[in-house]
Order: structure tokens, then sequence, then C-alpha cells
């Protein structure tokens, strides 16, 4: 059947997650210098790929389809949307460790990332395989920090690397739900249009929970020089996966 091959590819997207997630078994002499560059080196990788990758061409299939001044409300709205809905969130979680309140929060914000991205994947596949893969490959690259924002914190703050790794692999099932989505029910309605859309809300969430929760707490060790380590090692892993 045509639509096996898109979905394995879409699959094969998400693995990047599971993949990141898997750093948490790592033994580890020095816990808090390691949670310092993981996170920052994650929220780095969150922020860059919100600005890089999700945001400019979004806004640019936007501003095609509409050009004119309530474009920008499209633009905006989105953003302003996703960040107001993560502070929400974050606000509703009490009780709970910071470390495991990112976890959670980079779950919520991932599974949404992840939708919109199996359904690209999975369309781009069902028109050109190769194309599809190359995406699919670039996807899986910018996954593993995501699993990394997902795990670790996790398994840190409930000593459980079971439920760590679980969650993070929860996360990459989005991606070919995503696609599966797209076969079904919306094959003959997604557009560019609606896409770039849900990547500019996703683009606020990501952009919110790093500043707010995943910078504050890789600070909270005061390690700076291991924050920066994560920082300098986000830039030059996006430079390398960007030119993949």
């Amino acid at each position: 059947m045509k639509i096996i091959i898109p979905l394995i590819i879409s699959t094969v997207a998400g693995l990047g997650t599971i993949i990141g997630s898997l750093l948490a078994i790592l033994p580890i002499k020095n816990t808090k210098k390691f949670i310092t560059t993981a996170l920052a080196f994650s929220g780095s990788v969150m922020i860059l790929i919100s600005i890089l990758d999700l945001l400019p061409p979004s806004i640019h299939t936007i501003t095609q389809e509409i050009n004119n001044f309530s474009s920008i409300l499209f633009i905006i709205l989105p953003f302003i949307i996703g960040v107001i809905i993560i502070t929400v969130i974050d606000n509703k979680i009490e009780g709970e460790s910071s470390l495991y309140k990112i976890g959670i929060l980079s779950l919520i914000a991932l599974i949404i990332h992840n939708f919109p991205e199996g359904i690209a994947t999975f369309m781009t596949s069902y028109v050109n395989t190769n194309l599809g893969m190359k995406l699919s490959l670039a996807i899986m690259l910018h996954n593993i920090p995501e699993g990394i924002c997902i795990a670790i914190p996790i398994a840190q703050a409930t000593h459980s690397l079971k439920k760590g790794v679980g969650l993070s692999t929860l996360s990459s099932i989005a991606e070919p739900l995503g696609a599966l989505t797209a076969y079904i029910l919306l094959k003959d309605h997604i557009n560019a249009f609606t896409i770039s859309i849900i990547l500019i809300f996703v683009a606020g969430i990501m952009i919110t929970l790093s500043i707010n929760n995943i910078y504050k707490e890789s600070l909270k060790y005061e390690y700076k020089r291991y924050f920066v380590l994560g920082v300098i090692l986000s830039i030059i892993y996006i430079i390398i996966t960007f030119n993949i």
C-alpha cells in the first residue's frame, strides 16, 4: 500500500526523541553539572529551532496567502496564544519539583510540536519519498534534544529511568499519530497555511518554556560555565543538523 512507506518514514522521524531520552541512562558523576549543560543545550535548541526553522517559513506562507494587514494577526495571535497556554499550564502544575514540571511541560509542548511534524513528513513522503526521507532524518536529529528535555528532568526528579524514557517515548508517538491523522482525516483538507499557524503556536510554547522554565532551572545550580557550554553545543548542533 502506498501509505506504508510514508508512515514508516514518519515513525523514523519520531525516533530522535527516544534516542535523546536514552541519554538519561548514562552514568553521571556530577548530576548538577550534567543537568545544567543538558537543559541549556536542549532549551537553546528549542529556541533556535523555533526562530530559524518554525517561524520564517510559516510567516512567509501566511504573508503569501494573505497579502494585507490581517496577515499580522495570523502571525502574532497564534504565538501569543501559545505563550498564554504554556504559562497557564505551568501555573496549574503545583506541588511538583521544578525538574518534574519541566519534563511534563516539555512533554506537552513537544507532543503538540511533533503532531504537525508528523503530518508534514507523511504528506511530503506521500508525494516524494526521497524528499520525505531527507525531511525525516532532519526532524529525527532535531528531536534528540527534545528527548533530553523530557527524559532527564523526569528521571532525575522521580529517580525512575523507566518513567523518563517512557514519557519521552509517548512524545515520539505523536509523530506517526500525526501522520495517520493526516491520511485518515486531513489528506484532502490540510494545507500549508494551517500548518504554518500551528507551527507559530508551537514556537510560542517552546520559546516561553525554554526561557521561563528550562533556562531558569539550568541556571539554578550556579554552574554558569556549563550553562554557556550547553548553549555553545546547541549552536554547533543546529549548524550541523541544518546543513543535512
